[in-house]
């Protein structure tokens, strides 16, 4: 998780900049190729190439590894920039906004799913809480094979000890955010383990 932190802060703060990543490099004398796989979160950098990478920037190398550090108390998620957790067929893709945060309570998810994606036949189970909001699109729930229309805005929160499962209804792509608790182990994510948690 440390790599990705450095990695977005170097990133923010090179676009901050107005600068290519050509052009950091030759400020910095780091190759391009590292600089690259830094804000991708491929590897983590040593001492001596965080302090030319933050003397490029006029800056103290305490800036990138002070945020590091906090990273894992305070996650901060731009749009778009959320941490893809799983895919299942290019119909369902769930991304995590609270990926890296230190001994979380809850997990909230952003759930893209496609047209005719569903959850399964077999209704979930497991311990804790749910809650789901309908920012886009229209979907289905049962819960107890009670059923739920839930439109744009909608939402539902339930315990998951219930039998549950879900239809995307809508003719396009429904997107929903999910409030799970307590948050499931998304290390080495599965669909069968995902998807038992944030369907």
């Amino acid at each position: 998780m440390v790599k990705k932190l450095i990695g977005k802060k170097l990133k923010a703060t090179r676009l901050k900049n107005d600068m290519t990543i050509q052009e950091l490099a030759e400020a910095s004398r780091v190759s391009s190729n590292m600089i690259s796989r830094i804000e991708r979160g491929l590897t983590i950098p040593s001492v001596e190439i965080l302090m030319k990478l933050a003397g490029a920037f006029g800056m103290s190398i305490n800036y990138f590894v002070e945020e590091a550090e906090r990273g894992s108390t305070i996650v901060h998620t731009r749009k778009g920039q959320g941490e893809p957790i799983f895919f299942f067929e290019d119909k369902h893709q769930i991304t995590s906004l609270t990926q890296g945060l230190r001994d979380p309570g809850f997990a909230v998810f952003y759930d893209t799913l496609e047209e005719g994606c569903d959850s399964g036949q077999g209704g979930m189970v497991h311990t804790g809480e749910e809650f789901a909001l309908v920012l886009q699109g229209r979907m289905e729930f049962f819960i107890e094979e009670q059923r739920y229309l839930l439109e744009e805005g909608d939402s539902i929160v339930f315990k998951a000890s219930l039998p549950h499962r879900w239809v995307n209804l809508h003719t396009g792509r429904t997107l929903v955010m999910w409030v799970v608790s307590p948050p499931p182990d998304v290390t080495q994510p599965s669909a069968e383990t995902v998807q038992a948690s944030a369907e």
